[in-house]
């Protein structure tokens, strides 16, 4: 089945790689340029198109839209002559057609909505508001919920269901803020996807690490155009699908399991493995909190944009924007191999991980805020 896997990666990759350069041809003749986003933001517009984001999804939505057409056409006798171990995995993918078509309609509305914003400015209430919908929406459908655990204590479902649409929205909008430099939240998604891909492929979550290896191929096939000096840019219409997709596999991804029939000494799955995601997707998320908490104290919405990011900050204290990407890149790759340990260590040492992992941003925040910023400029 990771054959399957890979070749999924490999179309995807290739569609995106092949789709690229038209879109942007067309954007182009089109007028369809970098924009300016939301009222009051400081920008300095580039003559670069702003819509690949439509590569990104054609080329996560076709493949898995026909991968899953095929699992219900394509006969058993046939799958299992071309390989056994598809075959053997048939039933369990039929089953996630009903889930599949779910997220490729919230991805669609996502993307839709994404590049109408990026073409003329809905207001951050109004992208808010579809956030959480379609994340209300697939939670509740599919029953795909976090801490489950938390039903009884808490008398229903309603708990988990809140966190788990806090957690897809707060994702989203995590990679939606930080899409801000060339390269950079493309960068990410394929860190952060790699490392959950590790983790699904590891449990034999097949339908999600089929996903997410279709979500870091149709990324690293724009990548290859949206390094510095970009020739083209996601857009909205990208950032918020990559958010939303990704928020969601990590949700439908198994952490903790149960350690039966392994050493005392090696608990794989344990309870802390539950701490991953969020140790994955740390930068984002640190990323979203701290600009959060700038514009906050400013006294400003903390979804109107402003040049205040993490990229930004450090680009301030004297790095080179290049530079800037590749160290968040960085940091997202310690962050993302701490994560995708965890689950597999020891209690003492899961307890040096997580102690490294909080140095990490400890020591980022010290660099930070050791000294004041100085003044910022344009995006």
């Amino acid at each position: 089945m990771i054959t399957v896997v890979l070749m999924l990666l490999a179309v995807s990759f290739a569609l995106s790689v092949a789709l690229t350069p038209a879109v942007g041809r067309v954007s182009a003749r089109l007028g369809a340029l970098d924009s300016p986003g939301s009222p009051g933001h400081v920008k300095r517009l580039r003559g670069v198109p702003n819509t690949g984001g439509v590569t990104i999804v054609l080329s996560i939505v076709l493949p898995l839209a026909g991968a899953l057409v095929a699992a219900n056409v394509v006969p058993e006798g046939v799958v299992r002559g071309w390989s056994s171990s598809a075959a053997a995995h048939l039933p369990g993918v039929r089953g996630q057609t009903a889930l599949g078509a779910m997220l490729l309609a919230c991805l669609v509305v996502l993307h839709v909505v994404g590049l109408i914003d990026d073409r003329r400015a809905l207001g951050p209430w109004v992208k808010l508001g579809v956030m959480v919908t379609a994340a209300a929406g697939i939670t509740l459908w599919s029953d795909t919920r976090l801490l489950t655990m938390l039903d009884g204590p808490a008398g229903g479902a309603w708990l988990s269901v809140v966190l788990t649409v806090a957690w897809i929205v707060a994702i989203t909008n995590a990679l939606n803020f930080i899409d801000n430099m060339d390269g950079l939240a493309g960068g990410v998604v394929v860190i952060a996807g790699s490392c959950f891909l590790a983790a699904s492929v590891l449990q034999g979550q097949w339908f999600v690490g089929a996903s997410l290896a279709l979500l870091i191929g149709g990324t690293l096939g724009f990548l290859v155009y949206n390094l510095p000096p970009a020739r083209i840019f996601m857009g909205d219409g990208g950032s918020l699908v990559l958010g939303f997709m990704l928020a969601f596999l990590t949700v439908r991804t198994t952490y903790a399991g149960s350690a039966e029939g392994r050493p005392d000494a090696v608990v794989s799955g344990a309870w802390y493995a539950l701490f991953m995601p969020a140790m994955i997707l740390a930068v984002p998320l640190y990323d979203l909190v701290t600009v959060s908490a700038v514009r906050v104290w400013r006294g400003t919405s903390p979804l109107v944009a402003s040049p205040d990011h993490l990229s930004h900050r450090l680009v301030r204290r004297g790095l080179s924007k290049p530079d800037a990407v590749r160290v968040i890149w960085g940091l997202t790759a310690v962050t993302g191999l701490s994560g995708t340990v965890l689950g597999s260590l020891r209690p003492w040492q899961a307890g040096v991980v997580g102690g490294q992992f909080v140095l990490v941003l400890v020591l980022l925040a010290w660099y930070e805020w050791r000294s004041p910023l100085p003044p910022a400029g344009e995006a």
